[in-house]
């Protein structure tokens, strides 16, 4: 009777191992499973719902006709303005968005330097942009812009004794306006990357370029640039993903849709295009076209710099 009670006792013991083991299997699954519903849900099905769309003639109040590539045919043959504002991005993306690398990395650098007291004084000065709201920004400069009352002109008249710019009225104007906002914006944040990167990067190196007498200007060419190309590789393509979707100061800084990027459309953006007429004229389908083929350059610029990247690396 001993040896049967005992027997019971295992097969209870060990006989639920298997269920339990199944439930610690199945565990994770059920902790990641809020994440995943909600990437399907938000994510996956917006996405393929968004490229069915651009295969029709989708209105918001008309009816809704499949045909085919026609939305992507006259967008690349017909279409206004799509050509131009892709051509507005690039430029925007060349002097807004990749400009602030120019000024990032030598800041980076000197605030990499061990013999700069107050560091985090700096970098939370540097950082104070990116984290303040792009409506106060641009009504900030929208004030600076202005060509009767704005500080710049004022300066460039009477320090400078130069011709006003009109910032907000000429196409050039309109561009290097909105350009000299994301620089002022994004340089911080590109700066505490490059800080980031800096701060992995053996000391010892810049050590002994001192004792072979190397200068300041000789060890960032030879020791800094190079141990941060994967940095660099990293923030540019985010600065090419961002450049394609500038949205934001355009819109405010030019009057919103009405306007449609200011006089002879030189402040409108792909982004700016893709939101106006999507969800203001109500062309959806168009709408979706012109994502996914904002979607596809920003591949292709991707592409280009990955291979410019690694020929360099060679």
């Amino acid at each position: 009777m001993k040896t049967i009670n005992q027997n019971a006792a295992l097969l209870k013991k060990y006989g639920n191992r298997k269920s339990t083991f199944k439930s610690h299997m199945l565990a994770p699954y059920i902790f990641i499973s809020p994440f995943i519903i909600s990437f399907l849900v938000f994510g996956l099905y917006p996405l393929g719902y968004s490229i069915t769309m651009s295969f029709w003639k989708w209105t918001t109040n008309g009816p809704q006709d499949f045909i085919g590539f026609k939305n992507y045919t006259r967008l690349l043959t017909t279409d206004p303005f799509f050509i131009r504002t892709l051509w507005t991005s690039f430029i925007l993306m060349i002097t807004g968005s990749g400009l602030q690398h120019v000024f990032a990395i030598p800041l980076a650098i000197f605030l990499n330097d061990h013999k700069i007291k107050g560091k985090d004084v700096f970098q939370l000065t540097y950082f104070l942009p990116y984290i303040t709201s792009t409506v106060s920004i641009v009504l900030i400069f929208a004030q600076l812009y202005d060509e009767n009352y704005g500080w710049l002109n004022y300066i460039l008249e009477n320090w400078l004794h130069l011709k006003p710019i009109h910032w907000l009225t000429s196409p050039v104007g309109i561009k290097s306006s909105i350009a000299i906002m994301l620089n002022w914006r994004f340089i911080g944040w590109n700066t505490l990357i490059y800080v980031a990167g800096l701060q992995s990067i053996d000391r010892s190196l810049y050590e002994a370029a001192e004792i072979d007498g190397a200068n300041k200007f000789q060890q960032a060419m030879k020791i800094t640039l190079p141990l941060l190309k994967p940095i660099i590789f990293f923030t540019l393509t985010l600065s090419i993903i961002g450049g394609f979707q500038v949205f934001d100061e355009p819109f405010v800084l030019l009057g919103g849709f009405t306007k449609l990027g200011g006089p002879q459309n030189a402040g409108l953006t792909t982004a700016f295009y893709l939101m106006a007429t999507g969800f203001e004229f109500g062309r959806l389908g168009k709408g979706s076209a012109i994502a996914w083929l904002m979607f596809l350059v920003i591949i292709v610029l991707n592409i280009i710099h990955k291979k410019i990247g690694h020929n360099e690396k060679n």
